[in-house]
């Protein structure tokens, strides 16, 4: 679609309010899912159209396990959305990965206990994603080429495990993702990412991080959080700015495709109503007139 926005921003309420976006507009869409998590701001950024979704909605009110994933990630589909950038705080499980610091995770460890909804094929089509690697390369790489172009120390890799929330883990818990390999702990990127994956769309995170984590022998509190966060916000902001400017918003990549092979339900016993549903995840996969309902 000509009008189409092609970049997506997932997170708080201090990205979309950044000074720098112009043109700005709101949009509110429906999705099969139910609504998103509030309102959609799209504005020019670095000379591209960006769209905006608020992760946890105005004014903070869902919880982690709460938030509605899919409804988010179908909005950003239905835009035409092709890079899709989720910006989340964390907590670092290694020493040299610090406060104030920036991650570009490359590996997910998905440590929720499977009441989130974790596909948008959950009705009479089969699908097996591949998420063998959950973050797109490319755009992970001009992710942490913004956060150098903003003066900001990044990191990048790491393996980001992902906690149901909404409270912080308990000192064992801590040292036991720090013996399995893990780098930094959050709430949100699962199942954000295999959404991203399903609908062919490139994801990747920008994760800045606000505490050590309870390993460090020391309390993690929402003031903690909440201080750090405040201290970050600039260098995210100026970070997602610069990445954006780096985006070829046309390039292909592998994720654009993922659904090829994935789709295991036999052509002929396609639920129609189903795939009418799902027409913007299936319409290239499947060959659809995006039009033709």
């Amino acid at each position: 679609m000509s009008d189409a926005v092609k970049i997506g921003v997932i997170g708080g309420s201090g990205l979309y309010n950044m000074p720098e976006i112009t043109d700005r507009e709101t949009r509110t869409l429906t999705t099969p899912f139910g609504d998103p998590s509030g309102p959609i701001t799209i504005g020019t950024l670095r000379g591209k159209r960006v769209a905006f979704i608020p992760r946890h909605g105005i004014g903070h009110i869902y919880p982690p396990e709460k938030v509605p994933y899919r409804a988010n990630v179908f909005a950003m589909k239905m835009l035409g959305v092709r890079f899709l950038i989720s910006v989340n705080a964390c907590g670092s499980l290694r020493e040299d990965y610090a406060p104030g610091h920036v991650v570009i995770p490359d590996q997910i460890f998905d440590y929720t206990i499977g009441q989130r909804d974790r596909t948008f094929f959950d009705q009479s089509i089969v699908v097996h994603a591949s998420v063998a690697d959950p973050f797109d390369n490319k755009l992970s790489e001009w992710l942490a080429d913004g956060v150098e172009a903003a003066k900001g120390a990044v990191h990048r890799s790491g393996t980001f495990l992902i906690e149901d929330g909404p409270r912080f883990a308990t000192r064992a818990e801590s040292h036991v993702f720090r013996q399995w390999g893990c780098d930094i702990i959050g709430m949100t990127t699962a199942p954000e990412a295999f959404l991203a994956r399903e609908a062919e769309m490139a994801y990747a995170s920008m994760a800045h991080i606000t505490d050590y984590d309870v390993w460090h022998d020391e309390p993690v509190t929402v003031d903690i959080v909440m201080k750090t966060f405040k201290q970050n916000i600039n260098l995210v902001q100026q970070a997602l700015a610069s990445a954006v400017g780096f985006i070829d918003p046309n390039e292909s990549v592998p994720a654009h495709t993922a659904l090829d092979g994935a789709i295991i339900t036999a052509p002929e016993h396609i639920n129609i109503a189903e795939r009418d549903r799902l027409r913007p995840l299936l319409s290239r996969a499947l060959q659809l007139d995006p039009s033709d309902r």
